[in-house]
């Protein structure tokens, strides 16, 4: 394992994060620090980024969307030499901010002005929206409705669309939406209702594969729902029976994912062979980023478990394996 004070890896001869043979030959597999169990900017119990940016190398990624906003550095010159070190091109930033409430847009602006600037910079092409949840990430309390009505709903489509136009315009960043786990945009019913009401050519979509599947959808479905609102994907999977439990018992995300909720495929849904096949009927060039979600997780996890979810995606047709 590299540690986080040996040498950068020498970046790979052979481009392991596209398989060259159609139909596949449009899918870019990438990773993100989800795969490696960070969650927040800063937290005692996440492996430190230097680390972890070795180990990603190491694994054979080198494709990558840079995940809290303050994990990795957030000087431009500064993440570009480190990812330029380890043989990395950044693709997507990702920010967390709240739309549905009038008072607190001007932060989630400020925030996503910061995170476009650093992240256009740098070459990237893509800003993930991750949405606040309505129970605390690690209290596990709720901290707001489970659902949008009324005004909150409307402001949500409003500022869901300024957004996009503000990374589009101001940065040439395409905003996709992420479903997740306790937020408003998590069931099939909530998915589709963003689409119904967002601006196609604003608001893109992030298949993220797992939050579907534990949200009651089916992600193969979807691709042939919604060809055209899909524009990035976030692939991993998560167990069937613990997500059952999870909803029949009404645990938070939190501790579902404590429960072992995240899994490893083939494991879990959805079938990733079936997957990734329709992701390519698709015709278009898609990052795919490999993700699990694992915090907080022993350290010695990370590297083999993604090691070993790179060898069986490329099974499925994404990316190469090792020589």
């Amino acid at each position: 394992m590299t540690s986080a004070h040996s040498p950068a890896p020498t970046p790979a001869t052979t481009d392991l994060s596209r398989n060259p043979e159609a139909p596949f030959d449009r899918l870019t597999i990438g990773v993100c620090p989800d795969q490696w169990g960070v969650w927040f900017p800063q937290d005692e119990q996440q492996i430190p980024w230097r680390t972890a940016l070795a180990e990603m190398a190491e694994a054979g990624f080198s494709v990558m969307e840079t995940g809290p906003w303050g994990y990795f550095p957030q000087d431009a010159a500064d993440l570009k030499h480190v990812m330029d070190e380890h043989g990395f091109r950044v693709v997507a930033g990702t920010g967390w901010g709240i739309l549905h409430k009038e008072e607190a847009w001007p932060e989630t602006e400020r925030t996503f002005r910061a995170i476009a600037e650093t992240h256009a910079a740098v070459g990237a092409e893509y800003m993930v929206h991750l949405p606040p949840l309505y129970r605390d990430d690690k209290t596990w309390e709720f901290t707001d409705d489970r659902q949008l009505t009324g005004e909150a709903w409307k402001l949500y489509v409003t500022h869901a669309n300024e957004l996009g136009r503000i990374l589009k315009e101001d940065y040439g960043l395409t905003m996709v939406l992420h479903p997740h786990g306790d937020s408003h945009i998590e069931t099939p019913e909530e998915i589709a209702r963003v689409f119904e009401a967002t601006d196609p050519d604003l608001v893109s979509f992030c298949l993220d594969t797992g939050h579907v599947v534990y949200g009651g959808g089916d992600p193969v479905s979807m691709i042939d729902e919604y060809p055209d609102r899909i524009g990035y994907v976030h692939i991993k999977a998560f167990d069937a029976d613990i997500t059952r439990e999870a909803h029949e018992k009404d645990w938070p995300f939190g501790q579902t994912v404590a429960k072992g909720a995240s899994v490893r495929p083939p494991a879990g849904l959805p079938d990733m062979k079936d997957l990734v096949a329709k992701l390519a009927t698709l015709d278009k060039d898609l990052y795919v980023i490999c993700e699990q979600d694992l915090y907080p997780c022993d350290p010695s996890l990370p590297l083999p478990n993604a090691v070993k979810t790179r060898e069986f995606l490329a099974e499925c047709g994404l990316g190469l394996k090792h020589a």
